[in-house]
């Protein structure tokens, strides 16, 4: 599905949102990604990216499945919590005109990508461009609450998280029997990635996004699902090669835009460093396992922790949920480590005036793309 790192930052908008902004304001956060940030959506879908069964939630509030692909909390969840902000609830749980939708919604769906075919045999997810178009209703359904000018300030001043990446390579690119492994070089498929996510970021501008978090990709030859390919289960050197390539473009992509774009404010955060600490040093945040799962499933077709799994009776222990996932004390970690080191930050550094909110017609931003059949 995806992979640690893309999750770590995800809900730093939070709290970014809670010190840029008025205190009294209510914080408005827009979720777009995967299954790190998945809370729901793909429980509603004929999806073979699910997590709504056991084991997944043994560990969440009632102990029971959710859709969250870990064992209990997600990043968002933890931080939120902090924040006294409920985390956004799935866009597929709602009905269109829902009050809910003018304090956040949670788009993301297991097995999105960037592009429109990774994840295909997963037969139903919400890709990256489904997810843009459903938010597009959702400010459609905003205007009719809140009229037009209103619904602009609101949409203008909202913070979106994006979290995309991860599965275009772990379920796309790395994948030998597809064709995107075979049809294109590296540097072609980081190139038709970058460009088709600018694409993507153009198109929620042009929606009335301004404040857009995009983080990088983590060090994703290090998930248990990509340890299995080597003899002694170590990290694979050159998809981590391919991956900080792919953060490289996508920071260069950001600065492009925010020059571009009016009014944009894209931020890159860079979470390789963090993830590969925790990977590399578990014992320095209180674990003993991080090269394999709690539910023994690294080489298991899909690898999730179906209910015929084995799962670990020490889950506090494992870094790894899953194949792809951490467990809720992984994510508990780093949701500590993120808050202390994001509210450190805030308490030292004088408020920034806040960004202006009128909506002028974009000036036109031109970025080539490749069709991937």
């Amino acid at each position: 599905m995806a992979n640690l790192g893309q999750v770590i930052v995800g809900f730093l908008i939070i709290g970014i949102v809670a010190y840029v902004d008025s205190a009294e304001e209510q914080v408005v956060t827009y979720v777009f990604g995967d299954s790190l940030t998945e809370v729901g959506n793909n429980n509603y879908l004929q999806s073979l990216a699910k997590s709504n069964f056991p084991f997944y939630g043994i560990d969440y509030e009632g102990g029971k499945a959710t859709g969250r692909f870990t064992n209990g909390r997600t990043i968002g969840d933890i931080i939120s919590a902090k924040l006294g902000v409920p985390s956004p609830p799935p866009y597929l749980s709602l009905a269109p005109n829902d009050d809910a939708i003018l304090k956040g919604v949670n788009y993301a769906s297991g097995g999105a990508g960037i592009l429109n075919d990774t994840g295909l045999y997963f037969i139903q997810r919400m890709t990256f461009d489904d997810q843009i178009k459903s938010f597009e209703k959702t400010e459609e359904a905003i205007k009719a609450k809140i009229g037009q000018e209103a619904a602009e300030k609101h949409v203008n001043q909202a913070v979106y998280f994006i979290g995309m990446g991860s599965n275009d390579y772990v379920n796309n690119f790395l994948q030998p029997f597809l064709a995107a492994g075979q049809q294109y070089t590296h540097d072609e498929f980081v190139e038709l990635l970058t460009s088709t996510l600018g694409e993507q970021f153009t198109r929620l501008h042009q929606l009335g996004a301004r404040k857009m978090i995009f983080h990088g990709l983590g060090p994703l030859g290090c998930i248990p699902s990509q340890r299995v390919k080597s003899t002694r289960r170590v990290c694979l050197k050159q998809v981590n090669i391919w991956v900080q390539e792919f953060n490289s473009k996508v920071e260069k992509l950001v600065a492009t835009l925010n020059k571009h774009l009016p009014y944009a404010q894209i931020s890159f955060a860079d979470t390789y460093p963090i993830v590969l600490d925790l990977i590399e040093n578990p014992t320095s945040y209180g674990f003993k396992i991080s090269n394999t799962s709690c539910c023994n499933v690294d080489t298991s077709v899909g690898g999730l922790c179906l209910p015929n799994s084995k799962v670990c009776n020490n889950r506090t222990e494992y870094v790894f949920w899953d194949a792809f996932h951490p467990t809720d004390a992984a994510n508990a970690v780093l949701a500590d480590k993120i808050f202390t080191t994001l509210f450190h930050q805030a308490s030292s550094s004088p408020t920034p005036a806040p960004a202006p909110t009128p909506t002028p017609t974009p000036r036109k931003f031109l970025v080539t793309s490749m069709n991937l059949n």
